[in-house]
């Protein structure tokens, strides 16, 4: 017996912001928020759900997981724009000339954008 990857949690100073941000990035529904935390899940087997959950801990250096998104109906340049769109920010962490676009979302946690890989 193994266990499975349900919920992948996030420590953050606005869990609504976060929350809303994280699911209009990936399509996915707030299926249950409160006064300090915010769930977001997508269409079931397309993955874990993320929690945000708040915290007066400072983000102090660069994350040491971070999440890899994929565009899904547009390529690469097009969503980096929709993304800015919606609060993200293009940052540099020294990866230097490659394939993916690395960003901040809205609390300056790191993300990549791929190059499109997904229907």
């Amino acid at each position: 017996m193994a266990s499975r990857f349900t919920e992948l949690i996030i420590d953050c100073g606005d869990a609504a912001t976060l929350g809303r941000f994280w699911a209009a990035v990936l399509d996915y529904d707030i299926t249950d928020e409160d006064h300090d935390s915010v769930l977001i899940e997508g269409p079931a087997g397309s993955g874990p759900g993320l929690l945000f959950s708040e915290s007066t801990d400072p983000k102090t250096q660069k994350n040491r997981l971070h999440i890899d998104v994929n565009p899904t109906d547009r390529n690469q340049a097009e969503e980096v724009e929709r993304l800015i769109g919606l609060g993200a920010r293009r940052i540099d962490i020294g990866q230097g000339d490659q394939s993916w676009e690395v960003l901040a979302d809205p609390e300056g946690n790191e993300f990549c954008l791929l190059r499109r890989r997904v229907a």
